[in-house]
C-alpha cells in the first residue's frame, strides 16, 4: 500500500506495534523445554489481546497462529509438540492484520548458550537486514537492493535463499511489489516508490540456494540442507532513511 493519508499512517503504526511486540515478548518467553505448541499459544494470547487476527492463520488456513522454525527447518514451521532445546536455532515470523491493516516481521535467534555455532549466521542476517533498510528509499532499484544482500552474505561466506522473498503489505499480506529478492534480478527495473509501505526479510542460508517444502505442506528445509537465519521488519519507504514501523521488536538489539 501506500500511505496517502494520517489514518494510513496510524493503522499501520498500531498494527505493526501488535506484531512487534509479539515477536519480542515471544523470544523473550522461549525456553528449552517449552513446546513451539506452548510458545505459540503465548503469542496467541498477545495478538488477541490487541484485536489483531494471525494472518497466516486467517488468510491461508496455517494451524498456528505464528510460524516457528527450529534448527533446519528454514521458515513456515508448524506449532507442535517438540520441544526446544538450549543451542537449537529459532525463527519466529508474526504477521497479523488489525482493524484492516497488515504488518509482518520476524527473527532469529539462538536459544541460551550458542552450543552448536549458530550465532555467526544469526549475526549476519541481522546486520544484512540493517545495512539493506539503511539503503532504501524512493527510486532505488529492487534489483540493487538485492544485490546488496547477497553480496554482503558472500562476503561473510553465506548463501542467501532465490526462492524465498520480501513483499509489499499493508492492506492485505501480500502485496506489490511483491518478490523483493535477496540477489539481483537484471530483469528486474522496478524502484523503490515513496510512502509505500514493505516487509523487507533477510534469508541467510550455510548451504542452500533454495527452501524446499516439506509434506506437511508448510515447512520448508533448505535444498541442500543446512541452516537459514531470517529477520524482517515491515517499513515504509520515504526519500530519506525509512520509518522502520517494527522497530519495537528488538532484533536489532
Amino acid at each position: 500500500m501506500s500511505i496517502s493519508k494520517e489514518s494510513d499512517y496510524a493503522g499501520m503504526r498500531q498494527a505493526s506495534e501488535a506484531v512487534a511486540l509479539t515477536l519480542k515478548k515471544m523470544t523473550q518467553y522461549a525456553q528449552p523445554g517449552m513446546t513451539t505448541k506452548e510458545l505459540d499459544a503465548f503469542g496467541a494470547s498477545i495478538l488477541s489481546a490487541f484485536g489483531a487476527k494471525s494472518a497466516p492463520r486467517s488468510t491461508y488456513g496455517f494451524p498456528g497462529w505464528t510460524c516457528i522454525s527450529v534448527n533446519n527447518e528454514f521458515c513456515h514451521g508448524v506449532p507442535s509438540k517438540r520441544k526446544l532445546q538450549e543451542g537449537d536455532l529459532i525463527n519466529i515470523d508474526v504477521s497479523a492484520e488489525l482493524n484492516g491493516f497488515w504488518a509482518d516481521n520476524g527473527g532469529s535467534f539462538v536459544l541460551g548458550p550458542d552450543t552448536n555455532q549458530h550465532q555467526k549466521l544469526v549475526n549476519a542476517s541481522r546486520e544484512i537486514l540493517k545495512k539493506t533498510i539503511s539503503n532504501i528509499k524512493g527510486g532505488v532499484k529492487i534489483a540493487d537492493i538485492g544485490h546488496l544482500m547477497e553480496s554482503e552474505a558472500k562476503k561473510r561466506g553465506f548463501k542467501v535463499i532465490r526462492n524465498l522473498a520480501g513483499h509489499g503489505i499493508g492492506r492485505g499480506l501480500h502485496e506489490q511489489p511483491d518478490e523483493l529478492l535477496n540477489y539481483k534480478n537484471k530483469s528486474d527495473l522496478r524502484r523503490f516508490k515513496k510512502n509505500s509501505v514493505v516487509a523487507i526479510e533477510t534469508f541467510i542460508s550455510t548451504t542452500s540456494s533454495y527452501a524446499d517444502q516439506l509434506s506437511d505442506g508448510w515447512t520448508m528445509v533448505g535444498n541442500k540442507g543446512g541452516f537459514m537465519a531470517q529477520h524482517e521488519h515491515t517499513i515504509i519507504v520515504t526519500d530519506k532513511a525509512p520509518i522502520v514501523l517494527t522497530e519495537m521488536n528488538g532484533i536489532f538489539e
